[in-house]
C-alpha cells in the first residue's frame, strides 16, 4: 500500500516501513542526525530508531507518545565483551528508555563450539530485557559464519529465549542475504521473529528479503528504500 507523506508528499510503501528498524549506528553520528533519525521515523512509521546506547535517552523522549520504539546495540559490534559488560549495557540502555536490544553474540566462542558459553552469554541479555519487557535480537553475523554455525547461533539464541535472531552488524564484510534468512527462518520455526540487516539499499531486496522469512529489516537508508528511489551507489545514512 502506497501512501503520501503529507509534508514531503512523496509516496511510499507504508507496510513496509512498518517492519523498518531506522539505523545510525556510525561513530560519528551527530546529535542532529540523530534527531533527524527520528523524525524521519515519525514520518514514515518505522517500526523503531536503531540507535547506539548513548542517543537512546534523546531517541526516547523525542518518540515519546508514538508507536516507534527505540532499539539499541550491545557488546557492539564485535561482540566480544564480557557477558556481565553486555547485561550492564542492556539494564541501562533499558532504564534510558530503550524497548529493544540487539546483542552481539561472542562470535569467537561460537566458533570454537563452546555452546555453554554462547548460552549463558545470550541468556545474560534476555533475562534482563524480559525483566523490563524489552525484546532481545540476537545479532549472529552471519558472514563469519559457516552454515553449521549459523544454525547453532539461530539454536542457541531460541533455547535462551530471545525474541529474534538478526544476521548481521553492518560493520563485518557481507550483509544479510535471501539464502540466510530463509536458514536462519527453518532453523528457528516460525514463531521466532528474524531480522534481516546488512547492505539492504533497495525496496525490491528488502521484500525478497521478508518473502523469506524476515520479519523485521535494519537500514539505514530506510527512506529511499521505502520511496523506490533506488540509488545501487549509496551505501549508508547522509
Amino acid at each position: 500500500m502506497l501512501q503520501t507523506l503529507t509534508s514531503e508528499r512523496i509516496p511510499f510503501d507504508t507496510s513496509l516501513a512498518s517492519v523498518i528498524d531506522h539505523t545510525l549506528l556510525l561513530p560519528e553520528a551527530t546529535q542532529r542526525q540523530i534527531e533527524r533519525l527520528c523524525d524521519e521515523a515519525l514520518a514514515y512509521g518505522f517500526a523503531a530508531v536503531c540507535v547506539n546506547p548513548s542517543h537512546v535517552g534523546m531517541c526516547a523522549k523525542r518518540l515519546s507518545g508514538s508507536r516507534v520504539k527505540v532499539c539499541t546495540v550491545i557488546g557492539f559490534p564485535l561482540g566480544a565483551t564480557s557477558s556481565q559488560a553486555k547485561s550492564f549495557e542492556a539494564a541501562q540502555a533499558i532504564r534510558d528508555g530503550a524497548q529493544e536490544v540487539d546483542m552481539v553474540i561472542n562470535i569467537g566462542m561460537l566458533k570454537s563450539g563452546n555452546d555453554d558459553f554462547v548460552l549463558s552469554d545470550i541468556q545474560s541479555v534476555v533475562a534482563v530485557a524480559a525483566e523490563h519487557g524489552a525484546l532481545t535480537k540476537v545479532i549472529l553475523e552471519t558472514a563469519l559464519l559457516s552454515e553449521e554455525e549459523k544454525k547453532k547461533g539461530c539454536a542457541l539464541a531460541k533455547q535462551a529465549g530471545a525474541d529474534f535472531v538478526k544476521t548481521s552488524t553492518g560493520f563485518a564484510d557481507g550483509g544479510a542475504t535471501v539464502d540466510d534468512i530463509r536458514l536462519m527462518r527453518t532453523a528457528v520455526g516460525p514463531s521466532m521473529g528474524v531480522k534481516a540487516s546488512g547492505g539492504i539499499r533497495t525496496h525490491s531486496q528488502a521484500r525478497s528479503l521478508i518473502q523469506a522469512g524476515a520479519t523485521r529489516i535494519g537500514a539505514s537508508l530506510s527512506v529511499q528504500i521505502v520511496t523506490e528511489q533506488n540509488d545501487p551507489k549509496a551505501t549508508g545514512y547522509s
